[in-house]
């Protein structure tokens, strides 16, 4: 089949497959991103197809047979670089993974001739879109600023915050809204064979994503109508305050991926960033080290969208009660290192750990165990005060009139903009957390939210105003994004009447 794909003329193979497919294994082109097909539902992949806006996950090749395809790549002029420039200006963009599918729309609409003022039309159009990092505010801000010209910064001090606040290595520049971040999959070497897995756990090996997956016999992952249930019992006891929480999801669009050349050493999970803690920078080497050597060419390990909410950790489900005193009993699933992380915040929690049947868990996302603890214990005072993190980041948060405010010192700020996008993000991530986001876990510890919309991260549409203040204090770059999360979360709690269960389905 002819496309014309960023204005040349190309030919594709229909070979069953999809849009994105055709695209990324057929032609190369990496800026047009895969977080969750055939799922279609986190923009990743957005193209526009004869000018408008298409998620190609979805959309069959054949369909598209003789028409004009524009990737993030080919838009007009000066398009591209002016949305990179905006986007890295305002901290819109942090991985860089959602960011060139957002551009893509985002340019359509302002095609259209859409008021720069029209804020509520951009919030629509960013509903076929999903970001784990900036919590949307500041890519509406890259929206007012475009085509205006970039403040002078140090791109290399910014870096440098984002790796301390994303816990692993952090580009910062305008490449990085473009897609060009330099994630696993995207470096892949030509002709490299495809590794996904079957439904009883072995891997397939094809010479495409389309192909494997049509050997594995691979069937989307669907969404449970059943609410989020907490898993364990709350202490016994007559507690000023008390929390249960369910399994939730950490949410990261970039899939786990790895690649290895035979008798090499395979490329870290992590890429352009970490997670937040949630991706294990070993997943799947193993896995592709033994295919590549076994067949001789270098093979891509891929997880699916399903594979990581069914086989990649979760934050640990905790049920716990507290007095105003700090003392209380937390009660979390077994998960290595989870009691050490309660004990440093609040030495006065009796931690137990008890096996509960569900998905993996870890202690390493986002303030996990001790977050759960500053919220309990804000509950139990009654009263909010200011949380610090393990690194020695502060943070203030307050609900007032339907905004979240927040107050971040974290030494040296190197960079106020780096800074400021991540504690929005935080504090997006934490009213996820405590007013949305859970998966529906049965008894015998089985998921049944698999695709990306079941798991409640917060839209644009649904989330509040957050303003940030730094205080730009003396001393050594410190992380502060977590305990804004801590922060947040409980000031979000408190101002929701400290139900007992999370999430608590309710807005501020």
């Amino acid at each position: 089949m002819q496309l014309i794909v960023d204005g040349v003329q190309v030919v594709v193979d229909d070979d069953g497959g999809t849009l994105l497919g055709a695209l990324r294994d057929q032609l190369g082109i990496t800026s047009v991103k895969d977080g969750c097909s055939p799922q279609g539902q986190c923009g990743c992949c957005t193209v526009l197809v004869d000018g408008s806006p298409r998620v190609s996950c979805v959309t069959p090749v054949r369909r598209v047979d003789g028409r004009s395809i524009t990737t993030v790549d080919g838009l007009d002029g000066e398009a591209a670089a002016d949305w990179s420039q905006a986007l890295c200006a305002s901290g819109g963009s942090q991985c860089g993974f959602c960011t060139p599918g957002i551009v893509v729309r985002l340019s359509a609409l302002r095609a259209k001739g859409t008021p720069v003022e029209d804020h509520a039309a951009v919030e629509r159009s960013l509903q076929a879109h999903l970001c784990r990092c900036t919590g949307w505010q500041t890519i509406v801000e890259a929206w007012d600023a475009l085509g205006e010209p970039a403040p002078a910064r140090d791109l290399d001090a910014a870096a440098a915050r984002a790796e301390i606040e994303g816990g692993a290595r952090q580009l910062v520049s305008p490449a990085v809204a473009l897609g060009r971040g330099g994630f696993a999959d995207d470096t892949a070497p030509e002709g490299a064979l495809v590794a996904v897995l079957a439904a009883d756990g072995e891997w397939v090996v094809g010479e495409s994503v389309h192909e494997a997956r049509e050997r594995a016999g691979k069937v989307q992952g669907r969404r449970t109508t059943v609410d989020p249930t907490p898993p364990l019992d709350l202490p016994a006891g007559d507690w000023a305050a008390t929390l249960r929480t369910s399994w939730v999801e950490p949410g990261y669009l970039e899939t786990d991926a790895t690649w290895c050349e035979p008798g090499g050493e395979p490329v870290s999970s992590l890429a352009n960033g970490g997670a937040f803690g949630a991706k294990d920078a070993s997943h799947l080497g193993a896995a592709a080290r033994e295919l590549a050597d076994r067949h001789g060419r270098p093979v891509r390990a891929l997880w699916s969208r399903e594979d990581v909410v069914r086989l990649g950790a979760k934050r640990p489900p905790v049920a716990g009660g507290a007095d105003p005193d700090g003392t209380g009993q937390l009660v979390v699933v077994r998960t290595a290192g989870i009691a050490e992380a309660v004990a440093r915040f609040a030495p006065a929690l009796v931690v137990t750990e008890v096996d509960a049947p569900g998905p993996p868990t870890s202690a390493h996302p986002r303030a996990a165990g001790w977050a759960e603890a500053a919220v309990l214990l804000a509950g139990a005072r009654g009263s909010l005060v200011p949380v610090t993190g393990p690194d020695g980041g502060t943070a203030e948060a307050e609900v007032v009139d339907g905004r979240i405010r927040v107050r971040v010192a974290a030494g040296d700020p190197l960079d106020e903009v780096v800074l400021r996008s991540y504690a929005i993000g935080a504090a997006h991530m934490a009213y996820g957390w405590i007013t949305s986001e859970g998966l529906a876990v049965d008894a015998d510890g089985t998921v049944h939210d698999l695709t990306i919309r079941s798991f409640g991260i917060p839209r644009a549409i649904e989330t509040p105003p957050i303003d940030v203040e730094i205080d730009p204090a003396a001393g050594p770059p410190v992380n502060g994004s977590d305990a804004v999360f801590a922060a947040v979360a409980a000031a979000v709690w408190l101002h929701q009447g400290c139900p007992t269960d999370l999430p608590t389905r309710g807005a501020i």
